[in-house]
């Protein structure tokens, strides 16, 4: 069972929203450090152990120094998340660039800034040189096709847009080798939010094998291996966080079987989390603006989907908490929803909760990743602040709220422009 505690009181909050008005995400420092030192320590074993945080989860310059801080690297899809590493002055191989379908500015970009490129497609090799020139170190991203089981939010490895095939990668290695290309490295990626640590395990026994093969075939040394994400995180109260320790000395088992029995360490191990870093130390806080009763009862926040998509997306559970005398309320079944013009806007279904009434405050759990991110402004809905609990109590807003001229910024009210075709 997983508690779901709350690092801050209703009267805190309420304290909060009188500067801050609702809804807004906000993030607890203190949990984020603790779980990334966690993190880092089971696998001290590992001399060059990197994670390179996703920032895709929570691409916020504050919560990349935060996890700058405690050593982390940043992994990058893209030029704005490329720009923002930039911007909070990392550069190098603290940078990872795994992309797909990428463009020659980016790569350029990446290239500028000294990253590690995790190239996805075969035909990229060609067309990185083309373009912008081969790097002194290059990565492939491995896709084990029916090898490995994905989850339901990944998918299936081999219907994945992802990643080389086995034959790609030996005849990829190959390109570059005989280019002169001395430095390599190795990366996979299969399941997202996975609770079962064998299941990290298992992928690393695959990417160590099949570099002992590589390096038996080719003759090449890698110098990382990059493990991926996808560890999960206990959205509902009868999960279990992923044993970090376990799961970490299970990778260090195949490591000693298959890196050091064929004396190919040191081997630096590299991660790129996202969702376990940040999901469980953020909160989208959200006030009641009507009590709907029809066929059935309805909670309507001022939050809607355009503040967390994951439940209507993937029909996710986030826990909710009602702030208030929950204990002597009586228990009722709610649609907690939101006021798109949509009718999967909700947080919650069939969701039995304490009796909610109008001007509640409500928290919605574990939006620390992929919360605020993917965000979007259908209806004209403006995405929220984000604001830092700092580990002296102190709350800092990192994003202001949008308003209705940032919306409108990109839109010219005049007469278009034309052009001929």
């Amino acid at each position: 069972m997983t508690e779901k505690k709350l690092p801050f009181t209703k009267e805190e909050l309420e304290q909060i929203s009188t500067k801050f008005p609702t809804p807004f995400h906000i993030y607890n420092e203190k949990g984020m450090r603790e779980y990334a030192r966690k993190f880092v320590d089971a696998f001290s074993w590992n001399p060059g152990f990197k994670e390179y945080f996703a920032i895709k989860a929570t691409p916020n310059p504050f919560i990349m120094k935060i996890l700058r801080q405690e050593n982390f690297g940043i992994d990058c899809s893209s030029m704005a998340e490329l720009v923002l590493a930039e911007k909070v002055g990392m550069r190098g191989e603290e940078i990872m660039f795994t992309s797909n379908d990428t463009p020659a500015y980016e790569f350029k970009k990446a290239l500028e800034l000294g990253a590690i490129i995790n190239l996805d497609d075969f035909a990229h090799i060609g067309y990185l040189e083309e373009k912008v020139g081969l790097p002194e170190l290059v990565c492939f991203r491995y896709n084990p096709g029916s090898l490995k089981e994905g989850n339901a939010i990944i998918g299936h490895p081999e219907e994945a847009k992802y990643g080389f095939t086995r034959e790609q990668l030996f005849e990829g290695y190959k390109i570059l080798r005989d280019k002169g290309i001395k430095r390599f490295g190795i990366h996979t990626m299969v399941a997202s939010n996975e609770l079962d640590p064998e299941y990290f395990v298992e992928t690393a026994h695959i990417l160590f094998e099949l570099i002992a093969e590589l390096h038996q075939t080719l003759g090449i040394r890698f110098e990382f291996a990059n493990l991926g994400g996808g560890i999960g995180i206990p959205y509902k109260p009868d999960q279990q966080a992923v044993d970090l320790e376990r799961m970490s000395a299970g990778i260090q088992d195949v490591y000693n079987k298959f890196i050091v029995g064929n004396g190919l360490s040191p081997l630096k191990i590299y991660f790129e989390s996202g969702r376990a870093i940040t999901g469980p130390f953020g909160f989208l806080v959200s006030r009641v603006l009507h009590i709907k009763n029809t066929y059935k009862k309805y909670a309507g926040l001022d939050a809607s989907m355009a503040n967390l998509m994951r439940p209507a997306l993937y029909g996710s559970y986030h826990h909710i908490t009602v702030l208030g005398d929950e204990e002597n309320r009586s228990k009722f079944m709610y649609d907690v929803t939101g006021s798109l013009c949509e009718n999967n806007d909700k947080f919650a279904i069939n969701r039995v909760l304490p009796k909610i009434m109008t001007g509640d405050l409500v928290v919605i759990h574990d939006t620390g990743a992929h919360g605020h991110a993917m965000g979007f402004n259908y209806n004209g809905k403006l995405r929220s602040a984000e604001l830092l609990l700092r580990e002296n109590g102190e709350v800092a807003e990192i994003r202001r709220a949008e308003t209705l001229e940032d919306y409108f910024a990109t839109l010219d009210f005049g007469e278009a422009e034309r052009f001929e075709v």
